[in-house]
């Protein structure tokens, strides 16, 4: 059907050990305002309405813990499957784990805890319009390619941008180009590395909330401030 030609899934990433994060928990499972990076990730991907299908990639380990979280009244959430040792083996999983019937797919790192719905919404419709988007942001800071110590380059930088996620393409551009990475032995830092590589082009846009990767305490600290801000914009504007 068209409708279905049209659906999009989301794979949710959240196989990492988070060992910068310094805790005993995995990373996804770290809390921030009393809800783990996971639960809000989901939440707020849920809130774009973009997805037919939620699809959380965790180590094994991790199956339980996330049973104990209550996300069971989401209809597009789907019981984990297990992520491997790089990002590329989790999203291979993650796609693996698709209906075919799925047009559409986007990666989302369960690290970016703070996305907005609007932001989401955003970045579907520009992939749906042309083949690929990802969230990014414009970098503040002047970008140096190092090798070996040494500046190699320094780049313009009103032509640099910071990759976030969600990162979202057509199921058979990340399908492809995760069986030519595969076959090249070729590891893409993000998804839209491994599209860029089979020649197809990546559209941006510009994340218009703050939407920042959780890797460090530091990070923790930063998203509660965040949310402690929106939330009391919110009482704000309510008033």
């Amino acid at each position: 059907s068209m409708l279905a030609a049209m659906s999009v899934a989301v794979i949710v990433l959240g196989a990492g050990r988070g060992e910068r994060l310094g805790g005993k928990l995995p990373k996804a499972f770290v809390s921030v305002a009393g809800q783990t990076l996971l639960e809000r990730s989901i939440r707020l991907l849920a809130a774009s309405n973009k997805f037919v299908r939620i699809q959380p990639v965790l180590a094994k380990r991790d199956f339980d813990r996330f049973k104990e979280l209550e996300l069971q009244h989401l209809a597009a959430l789907r019981h984990p499957v297990e992520g491997g040792e790089e990002r590329q083996d989790s999203v291979r999983a993650g796609l693996e784990s698709l209906p075919d019937e799925c047009a559409w797919v986007a990666v989302h790192d369960a690290a970016r805890c703070l996305v907005s719905p609007e932001d989401v919404r955003r970045v579907v419709e520009a992939a749906k319009r042309d083949g690929a988007a990802i969230l990014a942001e414009p970098v503040r800071d002047t970008i140096k390619r190092v090798r070996s110590g040494r500046i190699v380059e320094t780049p313009p930088r009103d032509e640099c941008w910071a990759a976030q996620t969600p990162q979202v393409m057509r199921c058979d551009w990340l399908r492809e180009a995760m069986k030519a990475a595969g076959e090249a032995n070729r590891l893409g830092t993000d998804e839209a590395q491994l599209v860029e590589w089979l020649g197809h082009p990546v559209t941006i846009v510009e994340a218009k909330s703050p939407n920042p990767k959780i890797t460090r305490p530091e990070d923790l600290v930063l998203a509660e401030a965040v949310l402690a801000a929106s939330e009391a914009g919110a009482v704000a504007d309510i008033g």
